[in-house]
């Protein structure tokens, strides 16, 4: 249920509120608008219907949330989440009128490489180091990361530039290790439904980067988000990397419908990957530029000054050069779009 109270309610009326809320067994949020204040009721139904929500002092009117996402659906809270990232004069909003770039290798192989990326994505204009510590791969075969020495070697890299990190967490068991050393912690697309995993990142704190799922719908992925938020954590950022379809030309099908698709069903910052959406470098300028002019509010790119020797995910990894020359294509649209990047 979403309370709408008067513009003229009082402290004390919305405090009565969530007081007899409490006492319920219902865990109350309260939004505070510029011209209003809505407090979000989530709780059993039989029980929130047979309350007289609507006889409380302040109430204008009571709103039932119909979507199965309370939390992150737009009946919940109208106004768009701004996702703070990182801290005090290197901190950085997401979901604001800014279009936030996160670049970096796909996964950190040494000190000197991930600092050299870090420096010269900032310097084209990125505002998050991204770098895998943890690598899910399809075969065991294949380079799996680092693990604590790469998280190291991105807090590195963080303290030589001032980028805040974004790496991705893949168990429960490594949440508070991860945790230690990054600012987002980024949850892969194969453990977009792991929702021991979800709901453990949810209880961080921290902001929450959740990739859409190799096959998930868009309500299968606001599910998944409603897991996270259901903690209690409202820092979660969504980002389209691209869905598995009938075609095999490019890695995966980017689908940039799901921007303005989201747009009308949540307020939850959202992100795109056009390096996973394409799976090939030559694609991810394209893409990009794509994502920007249908509304993202993010770009993840994945950068690495020698794609040939890299140890992942080389083919679809830009030359900073590249990258630049993306950076300044994109700024241009999103000028056109009254956005700044």
């Amino acid at each position: 249920m979403i309370i709408v109270l008067r513009p003229n309610a009082t402290e004390d009326q919305i405090q009565e509120i969530l007081k007899h809320a409490r006492e319920w067994g219902v865990n109350p949020d309260v939004s505070r608008g510029v011209e209003r204040t809505i407090i979000g009721l989530i709780g059993p139904e039989e029980i929130l219907r047979t309350k007289p929500l609507e006889a409380f002092p302040g109430v204008e009117k009571v709103v039932p949330v119909l979507k199965p996402y309370k939390r992150a659906s737009l009946d919940y809270k109208a106004e768009p989440t701004r996702v703070v990232v990182g801290r005090g004069e290197n901190s950085v909003s997401i979901g604001d009128r800014t279009i936030v770039v996160v670049a970096g290798p796909c996964s950190v192989e040494t000190e000197e490489e991930t600092i050299e990326i870090a420096r010269a994505v900032k310097l084209a204009g990125a505002r998050i180091l991204r770098g895998g510590a943890f690598k899910p791969r399809t075969s065991p075969y294949s380079f799996q990361g680092l693990g604590e020495r790469g998280l190291e070697i991105l807090a590195l890299a963080r303290q030589e530039t001032g980028l805040p990190v974004c790496t991705e967490v893949m168990d429960t068991k490594d949440v508070e290790l991860v945790a230690k050393y990054t600012d987002i912690l980024q949850i892969g697309a194969r453990n977009m439904q792991n929702f021991s995993l979800l709901r453990e990142v949810g209880r961080t704190g921290m902001p929450v980067l959740l990739k859409r799922g190799l096959s998930a719908t868009i309500k299968e992925w606001l599910m998944s988000a409603e897991y996270i938020l259901s903690e209690g954590n409202p820092n979660v950022i969504l980002c389209e990397r691209g869905i598995r379809t009938f075609e095999t030309y490019t890695r995966n099908t980017l689908d940039l419908s799901a921007v303005p698709a989201l747009r009308r069903e949540t307020h939850l910052p959202i992100m795109v990957d056009p390096s996973h959406g394409g799976g090939i470098w030559s694609l991810v300028g394209p893409l990009a530029r794509a994502a920007v002019a249908v509304g993202a509010d993010g770009l993840m790119i994945e950068v690495h000054p020698h794609p040939m020797e890299a140890m992942s995910d080389g083919e679809q990894s830009l030359l900073p050069s590249t990258f630049e020359r993306v950076m300044t294509e994109c700024r241009k649209i999103a000028r056109v779009l009254g956005r700044e990047m």
